[in-house]
């Protein structure tokens, strides 16, 4: 009980920090939402679910591994047990964006779109569901490989909102482009008659 007070101590400011980010950054991602809502472009449900919800859901994530790990546990295993529940619904809910960005069909996704939100948040879960089963016998290792974990999280769900605003400030509010007009012609000139 004691090696597990200390262990999660040890990490207790910088869960404050990332925890209180993933927080904050969670209710500036509602403001994204009301930004793609008042756009003139209309974005479907199976847009807002593959691109939208996983950054909401990753700062969530942050948010609930600081609250783990700032709770006052009495042992290891049950951290590393919360963490492990933690990190293979985030494997799994990887696997159903997936499934959704494949699904929808108002945006093709480019290779940054899959790795920021497929491939980078699939590696972090796995990392933060893997370090939570080694936890117990290698605390000092794993808490930093979650740590740094939940710091990627954090980074991806900017990045991703990030993402989205450019999108739609630079892709929404454009106006489609007219053709250009052309010059009025004079009306063709009647002949003069020579009488």
């Amino acid at each position: 009980m004691e090696e597990a007070r200390s262990s999660l101590a040890a990490w207790e400011g910088f869960y404050i920090i990332v925890g209180s980010s993933g927080g904050a950054l969670t209710g500036l991602q509602f403001v994204v939402i009301a930004l793609i809502a008042e756009a003139r472009r209309q974005s479907t449900a199976q847009e807002i679910s593959a691109f939208g919800t996983p950054t909401v859901v990753h700062f969530c994530s942050v948010l609930l591994v600081s609250a783990i790990v700032s709770a006052p546990w009495q042992g290891l295993s049950r951290v590393a047990l919360a963490l492990s529940a933690c990190g293979f619904a985030g494997v799994i809910y990887c696997l159903v964006v997936v499934r959704r960005a494949r699904r929808q069909a108002g945006y093709h996704p480019v290779f940054s779109d899959w790795l920021g939100h497929a491939v980078l948040p699939l590696i972090a879960y796995a990392l933060i569901l893997i370090a939570a089963i080694l936890l117990p016998g290698h605390p000092q290792r794993a808490l930093f490989v979650i740590g740094a974990m939940s710091l990627l999280l954090l980074f991806i769900g900017i990045r991703n909102a990030w993402d989205t605003v450019t999108y739609v400030a630079v892709g929404a509010f454009q106006t489609p482009k007219e053709p250009p007009r052309e010059s009025p012609r004079e009306p063709p000139k009647e002949p003069k008659d020579a009488s």
